[in-house]
């Protein structure tokens, strides 16, 4: 698959406070549509991962709103709609503001997060 849309995109999860859906692009890369309700923390479901934090690098796009991302050195950095992102291996987000974002990811270590955040908010 060379391109996709959001809506085409199958969902990973979905509640009340977070939309996943991804597709793999194609090689070994997968594209993420995210969005996330003002103050929704994915630290909990990132628990039992490496340093209890997303062991996966990110490449994106902040389509809307805001998101803080904690990362594993103690520092937190906040990215707006309209800024490009890496986050490296070893982070948590957090919505400031209701949020989209455009991600860009190795699919088998993104898979392996899926699988885990997907079973940790089946089990809210």
């Amino acid at each position: 698959m060379t391109a996709t849309t959001r809506e085409q995109a199958p969902v990973a999860f979905k509640n009340d406070e977070a939309e996943l859906r991804t597709r793999e692009m194609g090689g070994d890369f997968s594209v993420a549509f995210v969005r996330f309700a003002a103050g929704t923390d994915m630290a909990p479901a990132f628990q039992g991962l490496p340093d209890d934090l997303c062991p996966c690098p990110h490449w994106g796009y902040v389509l809307k709103g805001k998101v803080k991302l904690h990362n594993k050195d103690g520092s937190d950095q906040v990215y707006s709609a309209g800024e490009a992102f890496y986050w490296a291996p070893g982070h948590a987000p957090l919505a400031v503001e209701d949020c989209e974002y455009i991600d860009f990811s190795p699919t088998r270590e993104f898979q392996e997060v899926v699988d885990h955040v997907s079973a940790a908010v089946a089990g809210k």
